[in-house]
């Protein structure tokens, strides 16, 4: 690389630093944001190796959760948490891009938060599909599937179609104000744009190498960030540590005693 190019992006990243480090991570906080860096990518890319061995397509999808019901819930389980607990580590990237290019950190953070919604829908079939296989059976899942895809591309308009198309452009937009603000240096930023290549829709599995590719990627953009954020700062005070300790044991019980549907 051209000493030119070095010296204007050190340059980059020194004004974002020094910017990012005065407005800091307003909302959700530094703590949420922290750890939703580092612990959403590493979830993801746990649900992609759960299910690596088995092909992506639908069918056979369904015919795995049939065979091993308690790895494929885990799998998918494991990636929907990931795609929620990615929208604070966004927020966090879109911080720190916003303060020396608020517009790239707009359009890039708004794209790709907007699209997360979308694979948040995708999982409310997916959980649905699978418990078609419990109670009628691979072939009729399958079939039922199926005709929700004619369906889906014969539907015309719908919201979550339209923001589909949202998170694929918002990752590259994203990646491109992260350079260009100096928030990420130039092999992260590729990291990042190349995330847009994650597998979505209803049932899809593990895409060889596209999903390991962006589900590695997640993990090499924002669980350094992660770090970062987290030793940027003070630790949680003892108010903070009291509700931790109340919270967590309320959400392990309400996975047991919540209501079925």
């Amino acid at each position: 690389m051209p000493t030119r190019w070095r010296t204007t992006i050190a340059h980059r990243r020194a004004e974002n630093a020094g910017a990012a480090a005065h407005r800091g991570v307003a909302y959700p906080g530094r703590w949420v944001a922290g750890l939703a860096a580092v612990f959403g990518p590493l979830l993801i890319l746990t649900g992609v190796l759960l299910r690596i061995r088995y092909h992506f397509f639908f069918p056979d999808q369904l015919a795995a959760y049939e065979k091993q019901p308690g790895l494929i819930t885990a799998s998918y389980a494991c990636f929907a948490s990931g795609t929620v607990l990615l929208w604070p580590a966004v927020l966090a990237l879109a911080h720190r891009i916003g303060a020396t290019h608020p517009g790239w950190a707009l359009w890039g953070g708004c794209l790709v938060m907007f699209g997360l919604f979308t694979r948040t829908f995708h999982f409310g079939t997916d959980h649905l599909a699978f418990h078609l296989v419990d109670s009628q059976g691979v072939p009729a899942a399958v079939a039922a599937v199926d005709h929700y895809y004619l369906a889906w591309r014969d539907v015309g308009w719908h919201p979550f179609r339209m923001l589909a198309g949202t998170i694929v452009a918002g990752w590259v937009v994203l990646a491109i104000g992260a350079y260009r603000s100096g928030a990420l240096g130039p092999l992260r930023a590729v990291s990042l744009g190349t995330v847009s290549m994650l597998a979505l829709g209803t049932l899809k599995g593990t895409q060889i190498p596209q999903s390991l590719i962006a589900a590695a990627a997640l993990c090499v953009v924002f669980v350094p960030l992660g770090v970062a954020v987290l030793r940027d700062g003070p630790r949680p005070s003892n108010r903070a540590l009291f509700w931790i300790a109340v919270l967590i044991p309320l959400f392990v019980l309400g996975q047991f005693y919540a209501p079925r549907g």
